[in-house]
């Protein structure tokens, strides 16, 4: 039996990690501001909801106090919110708002790091913990993204990665950075993958790459060490 915390899991990509990643008799605690809608399917799969907004300080405090002494397996930070006008043919970085700035910074990366250091002794419970950040190719060097808050973010997680991977070496947590492009996160997990590749034609990652890349390196043995994975689509400008 595994026991899994998701952020960010009330839609897109992190309810398709509830959904494909645990099996029968897993458990998972799903982080997220709002009620996910995945708390009401009865597969089999116990889930928790730990109500949060990462954007407040006190949030790993709470999300910790919820987990308190549960031994967990995997935990998956999948969160990642942008300027308000980011990837719109309007952006413009001279306008952004210093207060959004702020929010996207503490969202996307004071707030990773806080969850973890405070989820850290519940990681080291388990025989085989893993850890697993999901980035954007926007964090990647050589590409062509303009919104500066969101793009230093994902920068910055991969910094996390790489620090929090040195200080758990001595537990054997593996810690794995997954750097995706565009995710086709508009078309639900059960729609299938060739909806995705029919509608979208190699421009955007189906979620179903995603669960099984993540399912992937979660099942190997603790001797392995997945640093870094950068997933582009294959059609994909920055690829």
């Amino acid at each position: 039996m595994k026991n899994f915390i998701i952020f960010g899991a009330s839609k897109g990509l992190g309810e398709a990690f509830v959904q494909g990643l645990p099996e029968q008799g897993d458990q998972v605690w799903v982080v997220s501001r709002t009620r996910p809608r995945i708390l009401d399917v009865e597969d089999g799969i116990q889930k928790y909801w730990i109500e949060a907004d990462l954007a407040k300080s006190d949030a790993s405090h709470l999300i910790a106090n919820a987990l308190h002494n549960v031994r967990l397996d995997v935990l998956i930070y999948n969160v990642g919110i942008w300027e308000s006008k980011g990837f719109r043919d309007d952006y413009d970085f001279e306008q952004d708002d210093p207060a959004e700035i702020v929010n996207i910074i503490n969202i996307n990366v004071t707030s990773a790091i806080t969850s973890i250091q405070k989820l850290l002794p519940n990681l080291k419970q388990s025989d085989n913990a893993k850890i697993f950040l999901i980035g954007s190719t926007a964090g990647l060097e050589h590409n062509d993204f303009t919104q500066v808050s969101f793009a230093a973010s994902k920068f910055g997680l991969r910094g996390i990665g790489n620090a929090i991977r040195e200080h758990v070496k001595k537990y054997e947590i593996g810690v794995t950075c997954i750097n995706p492009g565009e995710i086709a996160t508009q078309i639900p997990l059960e729609d299938g993958v060739e909806k995705v590749l029919t509608e979208h034609k190699g421009t955007q990652i189906p979620l179903q790459d995603m669960v099984s890349l993540v399912k992937c390196v979660m099942n190997l043995s603790k001797a392995s060490c997945v640093k870094e994975i950068n997933m582009p689509a294959m059609l994909d400008a920055n690829a």
